[in-house]
């Protein structure tokens, strides 16, 4: 409490020095509200790949979908979810990067977890009633701060302030009793300077999945102050969502007979029939406060800085059929005279972290120019324990017995400059430097018992460097080359301590040569672009899953990404539009060993070793060769939308052997949405929508994990799967106003 408030104070204190009363100065108070973002965005003249999302692009996706299915149509992503609609779990790809490679930020901190480097949308629900804008950056892009981009960035801005007072609300309705419902109302910007917004939003549904329903709640607050050249901003952010688990997704022989089975939870009673935990949850609540001031010294020249604090709690609750107490700490039990080496429990794992972070930037932006230096600082402290909460048998267990303890630290600096200026005639130059120092402290047991204890710390610099040049027809060429590095995850240091000690985890390091073209007039855009990304050392997921449901990993010493992305826009008249993209890429690893866990016999399962099969190349698992989507559009002057899409993903494979068997179909989906928007003369407006995704029902699954074993009996191999099975034909209607 003493550091919340400390940081309180630190906030508020430009605040209320600033509380004067100034004249409203719209176009100075845009510029500064937005250039807190602008630091770790690609701009005009920047020789990367990228796409830009409006609010109002942002305003007319489902409302029942995540951040990840929001982007699901940029080139190159592609989106999953475990439980079949946006309220639970969600997660995206680009290029085949997973989440733990996709760099997060909101008004300029990051927002990856710090030890998983994931980036957790179920925690921050309806974000997208929050923001304003965003942008995604494919491969390395520009200079931003927290973890390294190895496949994309992404980085949003919250609402800016907004000059009139308003009150809204929308409601939707859609497949599994999935309900949403958002309230906002806004003071505008008053007369003395200030401005204050708040946004609540309560989703919940049972989900496509069993159990993989939820109930989520999030609030936003912003309070603003500006005069002319300041600009002072305290956004608050709270999520708190209690969803179902399905991380576990559904065994492949069950994908036919009952697609929506999922085992979390369940276990035999005495009379061996099935039955299932009520409470098989995750609990988190997260909260976020931050402190934003931007100043304006000339035309020019611009600064920030943010503070930003993260709290976050929360436990996932299993119910753990027949376990040996050995797991847990305990020895035998004796009840009743018998002895008992296995029970029934419930447990917690409980997650209690703190993250501070702050960010100062120093801006020059001209029309030939545009320069900016950053500073970033960021401490995580995390606390992991278990509590066994009940035991089916029990003699001598204490009521909540915490079996492991153990903590993580982690701290981040990065140091960068980046310059964009024209050289000559329509010729731009592009440089960036950074530099990165990442400290790691692990200590105490994990939930088996190991010890993690464990220190190490990286220094990465990180250089990029380009060319761009204006054609006078409206096209655009470039050219970069960017080498960027990456740490370890906590899970993936885990498991190394675990198997042959913690320094046997490298980082990561990529070279991402990118070269494109663009172009754009009054009725046709479109975009060519050249990817080669080749890496050292990168960390691929093996197929197997940890206990509560992190990819588990290993480096491969080479391997690369390389394709071409095309994406078109074309008005085709007034009131009828097309846009498309496409993705052909090739995602192989050199000289790869992949090996597999050697038992016994099916048994007694004694570990035997390793047995290992060697291939001079294979694919990347997790990564189509073909990714695209196109949308036709119609929208006239009346306010009436309606438009069709489809997407395609390749086939690609969910382990690294190249095996059909362990592989992921292609799949195609087409989805339609159409709505009416109002507008009033006293500036109220209304709307409905409706949004129908898989039109022509068609049964498929996006993500999957598998687990191999092999015997030395010759036996037949051990395979434990799971998939993530997508719902056919859903639907969710929209209403919504606004005063």
């Amino acid at each position: 409490m003493k550091k919340l408030s400390l940081l309180c104070g630190v906030f508020l204190f430009p605040f209320i020095s600033l509380a004067q009363n100034e004249q409203k100065e719209k176009n100075v108070i845009v510029k500064l509200d937005s250039i807190v973002v602008q630091a770790v965005r690609a701009g005009k003249n920047t020789p990367v790949a990228w796409s830009y999302l409006s609010g109002k692009q942002i305003n007319s996706s489902s409302p029942s979908g995540s951040i990840p299915m929001m982007l699901s149509n940029l080139p190159s992503v592609v989106s999953t979810t475990e439980g079949g609609n946006g309220l639970g779990y969600s997660y995206m790809r680009v290029r085949g990067s997973d989440g733990s490679r996709i760099n997060v930020t909101l008004n300029g901190i990051a927002l990856n977890d710090s030890e998983s480097q994931e980036m957790f949308w179920v925690d921050l629900p309806a974000l997208t009633s929050f923001i304003q804008n965003a942008q995604l950056q494919r491969g390395i892009g520009t200079s931003v701060n927290g973890s390294g981009a190895f496949g994309a960035s992404l980085n949003m801005q919250t609402l800016s302030i907004n000059s009139d007072a308003y009150g809204s609300g929308e409601f939707s309705y859609g497949s599994w009793n999935t309900v949403t419902t958002t309230l906002g109302a806004g003071s505008g910007l008053l007369e003395n300077g200030s401005s204050f917004d708040i946004r609540y939003s309560n989703n919940h549904g049972s989900g496509y999945v069993r159990n993989s329903g939820g109930d989520l709640n999030s609030l936003y607050i912003r309070a603003g102050y500006t005069k002319r050249k300041d600009n002072v901003a305290i956004n608050f952010l709270y999520g708190d969502q209690k969803t179902g688990i399905a991380w576990n997704g559904t065994p492949g022989y069950m994908l036919t007979s009952n697609r929506r089975y999922n085992p979390a939870g369940e276990y035999f009673d005495e009379a061996g029939n099935v039955r299932y935990y009520d409470n098989e949850t995750d609990n988190y609540k997260q909260m976020h406060l931050q402190g934003a001031w931007q100043h304006q010294f000339s035309d020019r020249l611009f600064t920030s800085f943010t503070l930003n604090y993260t709290n976050g709690f929360g436990y996932y609750e299993n119910y753990k059929y027949n376990r040996k107490f050995s797991k847990y700490g305990f020895p035998n039990q004796t009840v009743n005279g018998v002895n008992y080496s296995k029970s029934d429990f419930i447990i917690r794992q409980i997650l209690d972290n703190d993250y501070y972070a702050a960010n100062f930037s120093l801006n020059y932006i001209t029309e030939d120019c545009r320069s900016t230096t950053g500073i970033f600082y960021s401490t995580f402290d995390g606390r992991h324990f278990g509590k066994v909460l009940w035991s089916k048998y029990n003699e001598s267990i204490q009521q909540k017995y915490r079996w492991y303890d153990n903590r993580g630290d982690k701290s981040d600096f990065t140091v960068f400059s980046k310059l964009e200026k024209r050289l000559v005639g329509n010729l731009y130059s592009y440089l960036d430097l950074q530099y990165r120092r990442v400290t790691y402290r692990l200590r105490g047991p994990d939930d088996d018992l190991t010890s993690l204890d464990y220190y190490s710390f990286y220094n990465f610099f990180n250089p990029r460097a380009g060319v761009l040049i204006k054609g006078k027809n409206g096209g655009t060429a470039y050219f970069s080359v960017a080498v960027g590095h990456k740490e370890p995850t906590r899970s993936d240091l885990k498991d190394a301590i675990k198997s042959a000690g913690g320094n046997s985890m490298k980082s990561e390091k990529l070279v991402d040569y990118e070269a494109g073209y663009r172009y754009e007039s009054e009725r046709f855009s479109g975009s060519l672009n050249l990817y080669f990304m080749e890496y050292k050392d990168q960390l691929v997921p093996t197929g197997k899953l940890s206990e509560t449901g992190y990819v588990i990993k290993e480096n491969v010493p080479d391997s690369y990404r390389r394709g071409v992305e095309a994406e078109i826009a074309w008005r085709i008249c007034k009131n009828i539009a097309f846009e498309g993209n496409a993705t052909l890429s090739r995602n192989k690893i050199k000289n790869f060993t992949l090996w597999t866990e050697l038992y016994d016999n099916p048994d007694d399962w004694n570990y035997i070793g390793q047995r290992s099969v060697k291939y001079s190349s294979t694919n990347i698992s997790y990564s189509p060769e073909i990714i695209a989507y196109s949308a036709l559009k119609f929208e006239n002057g009346s306010g009436y939308l309606f438009s069709v899409n489809s997407k395609f993903v390749g086939k690609q494979y969910y382990d690294n052997s190249s095996n059909d068997d362990f592989s992921i179909p292609a799949y195609l989906t087409f989805n339609l949405s159409a709505g009416r928007e109002l507008k009033f003369k006293n500036g109220t407006s209304a709307g409905i929508s409706l949004f129908v995704n898989n039109i022509f029902n068609r049964e498929y699954f996006s993500n999957a994990w598998v687990y191999r074993a092999q015997f030395e009996s010759g036996a037949e191999d051990y395979i434990e799967d799971g998939l993530f099975p997508q719902p056919g034909t859903n639907f969710t209607i929209k209403v919504n106003f606004k005063f």
